[in-house]
């Protein structure tokens, strides 16, 4: 199994990484990866169960099903652009723009947000940041803790691509999800999933005994900015996708699809 070693993800699978699903039978090795190269390998089929981007997943489905537990997706949590100084929506076209990967959600956010621009840089996530105050790039695309302390930095924020797919959509926004090997099958799949939910809610329930395991492996070590971040990411979505969650899904795809990302 492999995940992020974002606060979301090691929040929600701590008792993956201490052996839970070893207790169920499973010989499981955790792998931790950047979002990105999780993309990069579902594509390779690398893992049996794995966190992705939607982005990612709307090109791996064949291969791998969604799991109705585990996502990140809600509402005012999307990708942030942001810059030095203030730059507009037409600027876009011109403009270095760092974005995390390739294949994230923030960039099909980004693509459908500013279609025209033709520099953009990938960049691991956490050197977004640097890349932007430095002047490496005109401006950035923030996920994960970054989106959090951008201002101490003295950026500003140019659009909220949440707020943006929300205005267009009404719809919360997916961004990344877990995913299992079609080939398992479908009792182990199912098993595996409520195994992952009980992790979920346990952390939810017992949030303090996660932190130590959350602290490991974050990039950004405050302890407000680790809630924030938690508290932003895992949601109800988290535990059960449910109708909204999967209708949400939906107008990605068929968004992605008019705008010529997938086909």
């Amino acid at each position: 199994m492999a995940y992020s070693p974002c606060p979301n993800d090691t929040f929600m699978f701590q008792d993956v990484a201490a052996g839970q699903l070893a207790r169920h039978g499973y010989d499981v090795a955790v792998h931790l990866y950047d979002v990105e190269t999780l993309n990069r390998k579902a594509l390779e089929g690398a893992f049996d169960v794995t966190k992705i981007s939607f982005h990612a997943y709307l090109l791996v489905r064949q291969h791998y099903q969604l799991l109705n537990c585990g996502a990140a997706l809600g509402f005012g949590c999307g990708p942030l652009v942001v810059a030095r100084a203030p730059l507009q929506h037409a600027d876009m076209a011109r403009v270095r723009v760092a974005v995390p990967g390739e294949l994230t959600t923030a960039h099909l956010l980004f693509r459908l947000w500013a279609p025209a621009a033709q520099q953009k840089i990938f960049l691991p996530y956490d050197q977004i940041l640097e890349a932007v105050c430095s002047g490496a790039v005109d401006c950035g695309v923030l996920i994960h803790e970054t989106r959090f302390i951008y201002q101490q930095s003295g950026l500003i924020c140019l659009a909220d691509l949440g707020q943006w797919w929300e205005a267009q959509t009404q719809q919360p926004i997916p961004l990344g999800c877990i995913v299992a090997r079609k080939t398992l099958g479908a009792t182990v799949i199912a098993d595996l999933e409520k195994l992952l939910r009980q992790a979920i809610v346990h952390s939810r329930a017992q949030p303090g005994g996660t932190m130590a395991y959350v602290r490991q492996h974050a990039q950004e070590t405050d302890e407000k900015v680790l809630r924030q971040h938690i508290q932003m990411f895992v949601t109800d979505f988290s535990v059960d996708l449910g109708e909204r969650g999967h209708a949400a899904i939906a107008v990605l795809e068929r968004m992605a699809r008019a705008a010529g990302v997938i086909s």
